[in-house]
């Protein structure tokens, strides 16, 4: 067999423009290397970077400077030193990262990304599992089927992985012993099929040896199948399937130079277009016709999966970033309620009922996530008890939930549109990536509930009422003097004939909140319930008056974008904590520092103060009646 390496050299070498055309062609393989620690995964990508011919002479020459100070010349390289990731950033204290290499045969053009095997790095491996189209699996075959075996098989079926390689590695270690291998290979065959892993392709290989690398070895005459490479060359990549799927094309920029020219621009998902093919732009539903396929190099005939594009329609469409456009006869489904599989990467965990960020391809929307329904025990996946209860999601876990955006976004299920299918979830605060997840359906609830329209609007509740709906809504700590405060700003109201309701804290906990606690995720929901009666009562055309500790803003901003702009008036009785803990008219303070009260505002539990607030109050400097005043103003615009 002729080394598919030295044909590429031999045509470099006589003809380079032939060469690069070639090699313009190839196709792309992206595909990870996982598997339990020490497995083996460096040594075969070092083998594989090394029989491409894409080590460079000075790793080489550096290698063989090791090799002679250690007195090992003349041996075996250990390819494992040329690329091995995890050892080098150990070194170096740095974070542990997937590091990704490039090779390419005569055929294909390869990214392969090295993932670490530790459990504790979970979020990386997904990380680098999420766009590839092939995991190989490694097993020592000494150690035989491990529970990182398990759980990156787990992890690379859960995320759509079709092609899945179980390498049998270091088999040189166990005499090349086909009974090794064949017991290996049942019991992988007995787990994947407990998890739903329909196929995959079994190998023994050696990384250090080489053997079934490249070429078929001498040292296992037993085994007749493709060697690693031609697997790796041959196999199906996901945009052959992604073209065979319905044309989708999530909208990254509308493209308008000048007058003349308006063209919407995006990477195709899946599926192919042509002019004069009929489309839809989501979530409107309007439609048209595609009159032109514009790129850098000249309009196309068809664009397929993979390509960047501009289209240009017959009619004049609203669409804007975000929007997706589609097949007309066969276009995705939107909604605003789904349930979602979730790998949370923050150190800090889910905080059940926050709204975080969602980027769903080009779609960026508001999302809150409900208490996990169960997180997979991945290290007993396809045995029992492999689910468990949770009421949040912390770092490295893999959780069940049902989310909710603001509203509905374009999408499929993962398992048929990653681009559609996958999201990220980003803390609104900090605008830092916490988790990352797949739609697995959504439910019925999102299409069979519809708002209904009312003749009656809030414009006409607040006309009747003679005056203007607003929220103030006051925040501060315990014993700041928020309710002594709002309960004077309503008498004052009252007075001047306007229509208020006030909803103190420790009342509502009697009734509409009597089954939350004071745990983070409590005072989240707590809070997220008195916004949504909160906005009821203002749609009414009444003033609310609310007084609740509210610690942390991303709470209190989740509030402010229920409501039209300018109804949300935060109040803050900014009171220090020392005054607040000297009043201490219920005992809280004295009971919290006691150890007595546990998730106390100011004590065990943070406040996050107000940075703008549309009115501040220091209480050490005015009056109850100066700063009930003050506010009354400010709702009126007099102040």
């Amino acid at each position: 067999m002729t080394d598919p390496v030295y044909v590429t050299e031999a045509l470099i070498a006589e003809d380079i423009d032939a060469y690069l055309v070639s090699h313009q062609h190839k196709t792309m393989l992206r595909f990870i290397t996982c598997g339990s620690v020490d497995d083996g995964k460096s040594t075969l990508i070092g083998r594989l970077l090394y029989d491409s011919k894409m080590i460079f002479e000075d790793q080489l020459a550096a290698l063989e400077a090791d090799s002679k100070r250690q007195g090992t010349q003349g041996q075996e390289i250990d390819f494992a030193l040329l690329v091995d990731g995890l050892a080098a950033e150990r070194e170096q204290g740095i974070t542990i990262d997937v590091a990704y290499r490039f090779f390419n045969t005569e055929t294909r053009k390869f990214i392969v990304a090295d993932c670490p095997g530790h459990e504790q790095y979970t979020r990386n491996m997904v990380t680098g599992a999420s766009t590839a189209d092939l995991a190989v699996i490694l097993v020592d075959a000494r150690k035989g089927v491990l529970v990182q075996t398990r759980r990156h098989s787990y992890l690379c079926h859960l995320i759509g992985i079709k092609n899945l390689v179980l390498a049998v590695n270091k088999m040189d270690l166990v005499d090349y012993s086909q009974d090794v291998f064949d017991k290996i290979v049942a019991d992988y065959t007995s787990f994947a099929n407990s998890i739903g892993i329909e196929s995959f392709t079994a190998l023994p290989i050696s990384g250090f040896k080489g053997d079934n690398i490249t070429t078929l070895s001498a040292t296992t005459p037993w085994y007749q199948g493709p060697t690693l490479v031609e697997h790796l060359e041959t196999v199906e990549v996901n945009s052959a399937r992604d073209a065979q799927r319905p044309f989708r094309l999530p909208v990254q920029w509308v493209n308008r130079p000048n007058l003349d020219f308006r063209g919407f621009s995006g990477l195709i998902s899946t599926g192919s277009v042509k002019p004069g093919d009929e489309v839809t732009v989501l979530p409107s539903g309007k439609t048209s016709t595609v009159t032109r396929i514009v790129t850098m190099d000249g309009d196309l005939d068809e664009a397929f999966a993979g390509q960047s594009v501009t289209l240009c329609f017959a009619d004049e469409v609203d669409c804007s970033r975000g929007d997706v456009i589609a097949a007309a006869d066969n276009p995705p489904q939107a909604a605003d309620q789904f349930e979602a599989t979730i790998v949370w990467m923050n150190d800090d965990p889910l905080h059940v009922g926050r709204a975080y960020w969602m980027k769903l391809g080009t779609q960026l929307v508001s999302v809150t996530v409900q208490q996990p329904k169960y997180t997979v025990n991945v290290n007993n996946v396809g045995g029992s008890g492999d689910h468990i209860a949770a009421k949040t999601l912390e770092l490295n876990a893999i959780g069940v939930a049902t989310i909710t955006t603001d509203k509905p976004v374009v999408f499929e299920p993962y398992s048929q549109n990653r681009t559609l299918g996958g999201f990220i979830l980003i803390d609104k605060m900090t605008n830092g990536t916490v988790g990352a997840g797949i739609l697995n359906f959504s439910l019925r609830r999102a299409q069979n509930v519809h708002w209904q329209a009312h003749d009656i609007g809030r414009e006409a509740h607040a006309a009747l009422k003679n005056q203007k709906p607003a929220v103030l809504w006051f925040t501060g700590l315990s014993g700041s003097g928020k309710s002594t405060i709002a309960n004077l700003v309503e008498k004052k109201l009252h007075r001047m004939n306007r229509h208020t309701f006030l909803l103190d804290g420790d009342n509502v906990r009697h009734g509409l909140n009597k089954d939350l606690g004071f745990t983070e995720a409590d005072r989240i929901e707590n809070i997220r319930r008195i916004g949504e009666v909160s906005k009821l009562m203002a749609d009414s055309g009444l003033i609310v008056i609310t007084a609740f500790i509210s610690p942390f803003r991303a709470d209190r901003d989740m509030v402010r974008k229920m409501l039209p702009e300018g109804e949300f008036i935060e109040v803050f009785i900014d009171t220090p904590l020392s005054v607040a803990e000297e009043r201490d008219v219920k005992g809280l303070y004295k009971k919290a520092r006691a150890g007595e009260l546990k998730n106390f505002t100011g004590i065990d539990s943070p406040y996050e103060a107000p940075e703008a607030p549309e009115v501040r109050i220091d209480t050490t400097a005015l009056s109850i009646e100066d700063a009930a005043d003050r506010i009354v103003n400010t709702l009126l615009g007099d102040g």
